[in-house]
């Protein structure tokens, strides 16, 4: 269904693995992605999460063979894998650690839902998108959250309607996408990409992603703010970059 490699250095590399059909993701995978990304919460030695696929795409959503057999489930039973459905995509979202895509082939469906739910992606000009759910008599329902959040809702609306396929240039300007780069020079520029990210220090990595989800629905945002500066510039990390510039070296987890 899918690989796990972990690297000295806090890094973990997962590899979709259904490349004979794309990555679609069924209940297995949905199951395992879902208790994998549960468990990195619990951990304290990641730094950083990417997420890329096997074979042609990345990944093409749904199973179909999968789907289809949902027809004999009661509404009941339909409404609980739903909920797993969300479950996974919620479970990637709230990942406290950077989580970062590489995106090649076609990315479609509940695939573009995995990128909508990651800190950053990176795809190849040549991949190609789609919320192909309407061209199925299906909707784009469980993602449609952490799309939007990504997108806005005019984009939403041109293209979670028409289930057109669009490059990766137009997903860049949608938000979806932050950076397109020649296929042959991805893996290169990834790579220097993660390097970038792994500066800075690891708990302002999770300390500035929680920011990122609370401030907006904080009711009073300037006193959030300021309380969570004033807790983090006093702790070990903060002194310790602090000190560092002073010193003119790089910060101990740099040196990792």
């Amino acid at each position: 269904m899918f690989k796990v490699e972990r690297e000295e250095n806090g890094l973990v590399k997962i590899f979709l693995d259904r490349p004979d059909i794309h990555n679609a993701f069924n209940d297995e995978m949905i199951e395992e992605l879902t208790k994998t990304f549960l468990a990195f919460s619990d951990e304290k030695n990641i730094r950083l999460i990417s997420i890329e696929g096997n074979g042609p795409s990345f990944c093409a959503g749904a199973d179909l063979n999968w789907m289809k057999k949902m027809k004999s489930y009661s509404m009941e039973e339909n409404i609980e894998d739903s909920e797993k459905l969300a479950a996974m995509f919620k479970a990637i979202n709230d990942c406290p650690y950077p989580v970062l895509a590489k995106v090649h082939g076609a990315a479609l469906g509940g695939g573009t839902g995995i990128l909508a739910c990651c800190d950053y992606v990176m795809a190849t000009h040549l991949a190609k998108f789609a919320f192909s759910e309407v061209r199925l008599g299906l909707v784009p329902a469980v993602i449609s959250p952490f799309v939007m959040a990504k997108v806005g809702e005019s984009q939403a609306r041109s293209f979670f309607l028409s289930g057109m396929r669009f490059s990766a240039e137009r997903a860049m300007q949608m938000g979806l996408v932050h950076d397109v780069v020649d296929s042959d020079e991805i893996h290169e520029i990834f790579d220097k990409t993660v390097k970038k990210f792994m500066q800075a220090g690891p708990a302002a990595a999770v300390a500035a992603k929680e920011l990122i989800k609370n401030v907006k629905s904080s009711e009073e945002p300037t006193a959030y703010t300021c309380k969570t500066i004033a807790e983090i510039r006093v702790g070990d990390e903060a002194q310790e970059g602090m000190q560092a510039l002073l010193d003119k070296r790089k910060p101990s987890w740099m040196n990792v």
